[in-house]
């Protein structure tokens, strides 16, 4: 559990220092999230976004208990 306590800081610190380029990568914006925007209403949910994470960071967990 240490171990992988101290792996998931250095991800956020190194997702901190390079956020510049990581902004740049299309999440949130893939097809398949919803998008509404009315009057006075805007709504986002990345529903498709949350899957491709979802997926990584399972395969990423697999192979770490590996």
């Amino acid at each position: 559990m240490n171990r992988f306590l101290i792996v998931i800081g250095v991800l956020c610190i190194l997702a901190g220092l390079g956020w510049r380029w990581l902004a740049r990568i299309p999440f949130g914006r893939l097809p398949g999230d919803i998008h509404i925007v009315r009057d006075g209403f805007d709504l986002h949910f990345p529903i498709v976004t949350c899957i491709v994470i979802s997926i990584v960071v399972s395969v990423l967990l697999w192979l770490l208990r590996r």
